[in-house]
């Protein structure tokens, strides 16, 4: 509880890194957030093209079954792979300035869900135009929003933590990454699956459950499984405890390395 107290009292630190990663992100861009939006935008159409009519996929509103997945799949990357140069990139201010080390990546994962934040607004403008209701499901959407980002935060602490000693990380989750985005639902369902190989994704890849959970609510407009939510929520919050204990464990050692 002290620790978390201490990590309180710099919320105006965190916010001011959380502002300077979003201005870094789009600073000398005409367009700003809108290249983001327009990126994912243009891999919806992609997937679309590919999946959708030329593998002439059947599944109605296709486009909006790929973008309810892409959006938490692009916070979940950017997060991932900006979390590997947390601590190591701002070196100067770990060996110049006291503070939580755990402030980098948190500050990193959150700077990420507000880009995820604002393109959320885009995702309901696009379900209305292709005619699908915004249920009351949908109020479940910020329980989701926060198990991701638990789940996220935990992970950038492995992360960032690993790089500092090992700096082939950034290559190793490159690749990592890639077969990540196979092993998640983003252009098929998980209930095309086999009962086993289901299983096994929601096993080993929380991301599966994450997305799934985001197209039951806006996509079937459905509820999900509370149990499943549990789960998904348990297996978050161990990759966090996990992660905070290896970064408090090695974080004193991070001026030395960097």
């Amino acid at each position: 509880m002290a620790e978390i107290a201490e990590i309180l009292r710099y919320r105006e630190f965190l916010y001011n890194l959380v502002l300077r990663d979003l201005k870094v992100r789009y600073r000398n861009s005409f367009l700003g957030f809108v290249w983001s939006l327009l990126n994912l935008l243009l891999m919806m159409a992609v997937f679309t093209v590919v999946f959708g009519i030329l593998l002439q996929n059947s599944r109605p509103n296709f486009p909006i079954f790929l973008l309810v997945a892409l959006l938490p799949w692009n916070f979940a990357t950017s997060s991932v792979v900006g979390s590997v140069h947390s601590i190591v990139g701002n070196a100067h201010l770990i060996k110049k300035v006291y503070f939580p080390r755990e402030i980098l990546p948190i500050s990193l994962v959150l700077s990420n869900l507000v880009n995820f934040a604002l393109a959320l607004p885009v995702l309901f403008l696009l379900m209305m135009i292709f005619g699908m209701p915004i249920t009351y499901y949908a109020l479940l959407l910020p329980v989701v929003i926060l198990i991701q980002t638990i789940f996220l935060i935990g992970l950038a602490f492995l992360l960032s933590c690993l790089n500092v000693f090992f700096r082939d990380t950034e290559v190793i989750v490159d690749v990592l990454v890639l077969a990540w985005f196979f092993l998640s639902p983003i252009f098929y369902n998980m209930d095309e699956l086999s009962a086993r190989w289901a299983g096994v994704l929601y096993w080993i890849n929380p991301m599966a459950s994450l997305i799934s959970t985001y197209r039951i609510i806006l996509y079937d407009h459905a509820r999900p499984d509370p149990l499943f939510v549990a789960r998904t929520f348990a297996t978050a919050l161990a990759f966090l405890v996990v992660g905070y204990l290896v970064f408090r464990r090695y974080a004193p050692s991070f001026g030395e390395e960097v």
